[in-house]
């Protein structure tokens, strides 16, 4: 495998109002400026829907937002990062977050769904559910209701050389609990990841 520089990453910043900013990364420095240009839409449209589904467009009762954004994964041409936006209402108990993620292969030009990562055919929702479900029973994770399984296209990262599933607050978990998140070594996966893909890249020891 080549070795390759991690991709450049510029932190732009939009403030709505003084108490109201987002921050959110753009790529810079891509050989095909179209697909960069894709890739940054697709994260600012994202940056753009978190702060949509918090505020629905109104935000007379929101004393603080502030949207940010973590790189999970940038190395061997597979960038994965989360964006999250976290607001406060004035009078609530406490605030709100929302977590979304994008995971891209810069050299194939290609952004992935968690089905896409895995060989056609390959029953990846139930060893998916079931390492998450042994996650729980091992970690001792207090539940709002019995974990009955993964959705076939659910949220995740890349982390290095785990993939992370993760739900949001109150998705599966009461809030004081914050963000559940379960990070699963691509080597438990070896024989249904799609070798050709993020997971598949980034399993290659070197």
């Amino acid at each position: 495998m080549t070795w390759t520089l991690p991709i450049e990453i510029k932190t732009r910043k939009a403030r709505l109002r003084e108490e109201l900013v987002v921050y959110y990364p753009q790529v810079v420095g891509l050989a095909d400026h179209a697909w960069q240009k894709t890739v940054n839409t697709m994260i600012a449209r994202q940056a753009q829907e978190l702060v949509d589904e918090q505020t629905g467009g109104d935000f007379s009762s929101i004393s603080y937002m502030l949207g940010y954004y973590e790189l999970k994964n940038n190395q061997r041409n597979i960038l994965s990062l989360t964006q999250i936006n976290e607001i406060y209402r004035e009078h609530a108990a406490h605030g709100m977050r929302v977590v979304r993620s994008l995971t891209f292969d810069t050299k194939k030009k290609r952004v992935y769904s968690l089905s896409q990562l895995f060989k056609p055919g390959s029953a990846y929702v139930e060893r998916l559910s079931a390492l998450v479900a042994e996650q729980i029973k091992q970690r001792d994770i207090g539940l709002l209701a019995p974990f009955e399984g993964i959705s076939p296209e659910q949220s995740f990262y890349i982390a290095d050389k785990s993939l992370v599933l993760y739900f949001q607050l109150y998705e599966l978990t009461p809030y004081a609990f914050g963000f559940p998140f379960f990070p699963i070594s691509v080597y438990e996966l070896a024989d249904i990841i799609d070798e050709d893909g993020p997971l598949g890249i980034m399993a290659v020891n070197q």
